[in-house]
């Protein structure tokens, strides 16, 4: 019997991995879930960081979690990522992210129930501020929705993930991780941030009498792909 060697990679193949990665399954597959939030933003190009970097930080964070357990716990991690509740993650993360939209809609609108109290100087002890978008929890589920997303097992990552296993060493396993997830992150990264926002801010600005319709389906259509994937219906 001939013995096989135990898979080894180093940071730079791991990254090479995540660059191949994300130049094409990945866009497809973050498109359901990111394309309706900048659909109902309507940020353009300079607005995207603030929703490409929460989520893209979330999976680098899951890719550098699920490498390190490999590295830890070795070939359990499969069947750990293979339980339903994986896709509570991504799910109620996706959820989150709706109704974070929801509030943020309300609140833009001018909600006097969106407003919070504050000091100020004089007579008057306290008035009335609008909640601004950063207060709003949205960028925390962004990161949970990049996190789930990258609890969803590929064909790379298991290579990234035996490759930890063979190690059996968490640090190997965290390099590992924070190599393809940079490369995994890094087209995406570009795709939505040039293409993609650009785009929904156009659609916005040429389609202004519909803004609010187009809103609400785009909340409404990201709460539906967060229930579907809850459920196990739809994976990413």
């Amino acid at each position: 019997m001939i013995a096989v060697e135990p898979i080894s990679l180093s940071f730079g193949t791991a990254l090479l991995l995540g660059l191949s990665f994300g130049a094409g399954p990945c866009n497809i597959a973050c498109l359901p879930y990111l394309g309706p939030v900048f659909l109902a933003t309507g940020r353009g190009i300079a607005g995207s960081r603030q929703i490409l970097l929460p989520f893209s930080l979330g999976r680098i964070f899951g890719y550098v979690l699920v490498a390190a357990s490999a590295g830890a716990v070795g070939s359990l991690v499969q069947k750990w990522l293979e339980s339903p509740w994986v896709h509570w993650v991504l799910g109620s993360a996706t959820i989150g992210v709706a109704l974070s939209l929801m509030i943020r809609r309300r609140c833009t609108g001018g909600n006097k129930s969106c407003s919070t109290p504050t000091r100020s100087p004089g007579k008057v002890p306290f008035h009335r501020t609008a909640l601004s978008a950063s207060s709003l929890p949205m960028p925390s589920a962004l990161f949970a929705m990049g996190m789930g997303m990258a609890l969803n097992p590929c064909a790379p990552l298991s290579m990234i993930m035996v490759s930890a296993a063979a190690t059996a060493s968490i640090s190997a396993g965290v390099w590992l991780g924070i190599g393809f997830g940079l490369g995994a992150v890094a087209i995406p990264i570009l795709v939505f941030a040039l293409g993609i926002a650009h785009f929904s801010n156009q659609l916005q600005l040429h389609l202004r009498q519909w803004r609010g319709a187009l809103e609400t389906a785009s909340v409404f259509m990201l709460l539906g792909m967060g229930i579907a994937t809850a459920a196990g219906w739809l994976s990413p």
